[in-house]
This record gives structure tokens, sequence and C-alpha cells, in this order.
């Protein structure tokens, strides 16, 4: 277990690109920093980030290693762990003296105390109900043409519509492959005119349930085969996109009375979000976050870019509560 310290500037929840990006911007500022993270990123599966110049095609616990070092080089800490609970504490107990501090509880027991909090704890993908979907999540089964795209061009790709949202992702696909079929799971979601645009691309277009993903072989060679329909049949496809509902981790968070809310994009929700300003402050003052946790549909390089803003904003704030700090002392001298 790392040793960790009683109290730091500030506490980064998360280890992905968007914590260790606030982390570092801050260790170079010559604040402590303590990184917990749960090792739970939401793009595990991938085999690699992409549209993240300088790191094309990096794993992404290769890109979370490179950056817990780099971290690491200018001071700050990183240790695995769960935070359970943030709670408001008095700041002269604390011993912090500026008006804010925060008692961050882990799951293994430990605890510390923090200036100010970065929640970059990310989200997660809750699938559509399908047998199969899940097991070749990140790999067969993808959402984003910029994120996986490249990776799948020319080749057989399946849609799975279960929003009307998709009917854009799906001519994206068909950008990147000229055999696109779409398996429309409900009638309603796709109008005549949709019909007409896509069957003028060339993209197939199926009506109807989807039983279940199949995949064949097994062990590292087991990969998606196809889309079993409510008939029966199977149609064969090698990669099929799908949407998920992208959900905010936040629940260590009631007790500061911070809880996530639908994002609603064109009048449908597309998960939930933590709700912040321009600099990524909460309505929580000192809470700042970045990264999925604040926006569904950020990628790992805006991930990273957001981090390194919170960041920055986050020392700006200490900057004023330092200044603060020693007027009151000066004054009272």
């Amino acid at each position: 277990m790392t040793a960790i310290a009683d109290q730091y500037d500030v506490v980064v929840v998360g280890g992905s690109a968007a914590g260790l990006s606030a982390a570092l911007t801050l260790g170079r500022s010559r604040r402590s920093v303590l990184v917990v993270d749960a090792g739970e990123p939401r793009n595990a599966r991938a085999a690699g980030v992409h549209n993240y110049l300088g790191q094309e095609g990096t794993s992404p616990a290769e890109l979370a290693e490179i950056g817990r070092a780099e971290v690491r080089q200018y001071g700050g800490l990183t240790t695995d762990g769960r935070v359970v609970a943030a709670w408001l504490v008095d700041p002269a107990t604390a011993g912090t003296h500026d008006g804010i501090a925060f008692r961050v509880d882990l799951e293994d027991g430990r605890s510390v105390v923090a200036r100010r909090l970065v929640v970059a704890s990310g989200a997660v993908d809750v699938l559509p109900d399908v047998p199969g979907l899940a097991e070749f999540w990140g790999t067969g089964v993808v959402h984003c043409p910029y994120c996986h795209g490249w990776e799948v061009r020319d080749r057989a790709i399946g849609v799975l519509l279960t929003s009307a949202m998709q009917v854009h992702q799906v001519h994206m696909f068909r950008q990147l492959s000229e055999d696109v079929t779409v398996f429309v799971t409900d009638p309603a979601l796709v109008d005549e005119e949709a019909r007409v645009r896509m069957r003028a691309r060339g993209i197939q277009v199926i009506d109807g349930p989807v039983v279940s993903v199949i995949g064949c072989g097994s062990g590292p060679e087991r990969r998606l085969a196809g889309v079993q329909l409510g008939d029966g049949s199977v149609v064969a496809v090698e990669a099929l996109a799908a949407t998920s509902s992208v959900e905010a981790q936040v629940d260590f968070l009631a007790g500061l009375g911070l809880h996530a809310e639908d994002q609603v994009v064109n009048g449908m929700r597309f998960g939930s979000v933590l709700a912040v300003g321009p600099t990524g402050a909460t309505t929580v003052p000192g809470v700042y976050a970045a990264g999925n946790v604040t926006n569904a549909a950020t990628i790992v390089v805006a991930a990273s870019a957001a981090g390194a803003w919170v960041g920055a904003a986050v020392n700006g704030d200490l900057v004023l509560a330092d200044v603060e700090t020693a007027l009151a002392g000066t004054l009272a001298g």
C-alpha cells in the first residue's frame, strides 16, 4: 500500500488522461498533489488511443503509466484506491486556513485532507440489453467513428440502431466502408426520409429485433462474427457500431451535495454528467471536475486538455487563497 501524507493542496480522484493532466499542471506549479486511481478507465478494452497527437495508437494502460511517471517527476503522488466519500471539514481544524477543506475517504480506510478537490472519476458505458454485446465492447463492438473507424475501414460494418440520434452515426460509418447494414430495433426511430438517404448511399436497412451478437473462435482469437435476428437468421458483420448511455461516476460526492445530471443532446438523453462552469468549477466552492465525468462525448485528447485547464484553474484559485492568507497575517501583525 502506498504511504500517503495526511494533507495535500489537491486530491485528484481518477488517474486517467484528465486527472493526470490536472495533477501534472499542479505539480509543475509546486502544489502538493495526490492522485487516487481505482484502475477502471472507460477505455480499458481499447487497443489504443487515437487522434491524440504524439500518442497515436498508444494503449490506454501505457498512456496512464507515462502520465503517472510525469506526475511523479514533479513531486506528485499516485496511489491505487477507490474514493468512497468526500466531506467538507473545518478548515481551522484541518490546518488549511483558507476557508475551504475537504476530507477524502478511501475504501481501504485511509483518509486525507485537501484544500481543493479535482473530480476526474470518469464514466461507465451502460449498453443496450443485447446478449453478447458486452463481450465484444471495445473490440468488435465500437461506438465512435473517430476513435475506432480507421481500424474497421472497408469491413462489413453493422450499426445497432437503438436511438434516432444514430442516423448520423450510420452515415459516418458509411464514410469508412461501402458495406454497411443498419439493424433498426424500432421502425419508429427512422422515418422514410432517413431511409431514402441511407438507401441512396447503398446502406442496407433491416427492421426487427436483434436477439444476440454472435462470436466465433476462442481465447485471444475470439472475434465478432455476426448479428442474430428475431427470425433466427444471422447477418455476418466484422464490426458492429452501437451506442451506450454514458453515466458519470460521482456517487462519492453525495456528502458534498453534488450529483450527476442528465446530459441531453438534440432533445435526447445521452447519459449523465457533473455540471461545471467554464473553468471546470462545480457548484461547490473548491471542487472542480474534468473529462468524461463532465461530458459523455469527451475523447482522450480532449480529456487531457480539460484536465490541464482545470489544473491551472485550481492553482489560480489557490494562489488567490494564499494571497488572502498572507494579507490576513500581515494585518493581524
